[in-house]
């Protein structure tokens, strides 16, 4: 027993003291935080008038608080008058607010007012007749995070002209591909000889420069040399090449091998004659850089590649289908009927069908029905789409009044003629028997279940 009381106030004694040090450390801890934010709040020293003009530039109250605390040490050795000053400097060369914003909080050192003064007078010796701001501020970025002297922009547009490209490409360079800059003119020079040498002419390729500006970037002896033997590989005839690359100056911007895919894909694809003939109607090359396309697109959105491939067998059509087109499904199904993109890969009829006769009316029925609680289950993708009209109309539809009206709305038409194979009310008499949305379109109205639902009315 008295073992046991040892035992037992030498544990309380451990517990006391451990206590008293927990709460020790907490006062500790306590004082060190608060002496930290008082040394936090003293180094910012930022004017209570910056958030003021942050504000009326247009930043967001949270951008205004991630940038103060982010650029304390800048804004701290900046005052009011020197921001104000910069901020008016950057509005003359026509810079829009939001872009503006974006481009302080990507780099904010352009907002040093004696950095912008030197521009403000090199940008009057860029011998341009249309100087965007764009590109005033894709050199601006560029110049402060490297710290390049401004003259450096200026011998690269003279340099630029004097190899024949015309004011506007020279401008759209500069706005999409300033890093230009580190190129040297026999590099430059180059690029444009190649593309001379394998059949394009010299006004094409100012053009070509002007919607691809880094194709200037692309070292001829790796990526152009490599990108055009693939294509011969492939067995494409150098006229057919030449004459894609003008039609479509983007292929020159395509991953090595990634034609080779497509191709594949093309090659395998099971589907009727009328779908192949139509996109195969311009050329393979085309079709495959067609494929290419709408496979970034649905990458973008974020399917895998190899998903992405995968949905495009499953639904060829997609290959003739606007880009806008696939783009505006996608939307609606991610952001309206909130359903995940990997949905598409169970149902990809989805992106097959009408936007406007198929899709959006067929939502809003699902939509309406499930906000009267009718439905019973949630209602998935594979249930909305993959009926035909006739029968989603027969099983979602024709039960409830509101929803014929609201169909025909948007269907455009006044009725959907159909024989009368479910009567009235049906749908909603299989749900009440405890049929879940999947197993009420899969069921044939056999006379049992009819009968069934003669008996319960």
């Amino acid at each position: 027993m008295a073992g046991r009381i040892l035992i037992r106030a030498s544990a309380f004694r451990r517990l006391i003291s451990t206590s008293i040090l927990t709460s020790s450390f907490q006062r500790i801890h306590h004082v060190v935080s608060a002496k930290a934010a008082s040394t936090f709040s003293n180094h910012l020293k930022i004017s209570p008038n910056q958030p003021d003009l942050l504000h009326k530039i247009g930043f967001t109250q949270s951008q205004i608080s991630n940038f103060l605390s982010q650029n304390h040490l800048f804004l701290t050795n900046s005052n009011l008058q020197d921001i104000e000053a910069s901020v008016a400097v950057l509005l003359s060369f026509k810079i829009l607010p939001r872009d503006l914003v974006s481009m302080a909080i990507d780099c904010p050192a352009v907002l040093d007012l004696e950095f912008l003064r030197k521009w403000e007078a090199s940008l009057s010796l860029i011998e341009l007749r249309n100087v965007s701001a764009l590109m005033i501020r894709s050199m601006l970025v560029l110049s402060k995070r490297f710290q390049l002297d401004s003259c450096i922009f200026i011998t690269t547009v003279d340099l630029l002209k004097r190899l024949g490209l015309s004011d506007a490409t020279v401008t759209r360079v500069l706005e999409d591909y300033p890093e230009i800059v580190f190129s040297n003119e026999e590099e430059i020079l180059r690029t444009i000889e190649f593309l001379m040498g394998i059949g394009i002419r010299r006004g094409e390729i100012d053009r070509i420069i002007c919607l691809i500006p880094k194709v200037l970037g692309f070292r001829v002896d790796g990526r152009l040399k490599s990108l055009i033997g693939e294509f011969n590989e492939l067995g494409f005839d150098q006229n057919v090449i030449v004459r894609e690359i003008v039609r479509e100056p983007r292929i020159l911007a395509t991953e090595l091998g990634e034609i080779s895919r497509c191709l594949e894909l093309l090659s395998n694809l099971k589907c009727r004659n009328s779908i192949k003939e139509k996109i195969f109607r311009d050329g393979a090359l085309r079709a495959a850089f067609e494929v290419k396309q709408r496979v970034d697109c649905l990458c973008k959105h974020g399917l895998i590649r190899t998903g992405a491939f995968k949905l495009l067998w499953k639904e060829p059509r997609l290959i003739t289908y606007e880009l806008e087109n696939i783009e505006k499904k996608i939307d609606f199904l991610t952001h309206k009927m909130k359903f995940g993109v990997d949905c598409l890969m169970d149902v990809p009829e989805y992106l097959g069908i009408n936007f406007e006769k198929q899709i959006v009316p067929r939502y809003h029925v699902i939509e309406y029905l499930e906000s009267k609680g009718w439905l019973g289950s949630q209602v998935g993708l594979r249930e909305i789409i993959k009926p035909s009209r006739l029968r989603f109309y027969n099983l979602f539809v024709k039960p409830y009044p509101e929803c014929r009206k609201m169909f025909a709305k948007f269907v455009g038409d006044n009725e959907t003629k159909s024989p009368n194979r479910h009567p009235i009310g049906l749908w909603k008499c299989l749900l009440d028997l405890g049929f879940t949305p999947r197993q009420a379109i899969n069921a044939e109205p056999r006379k049992n279940v009819v009968g069934m639902y003669g008996q319960a009315r």
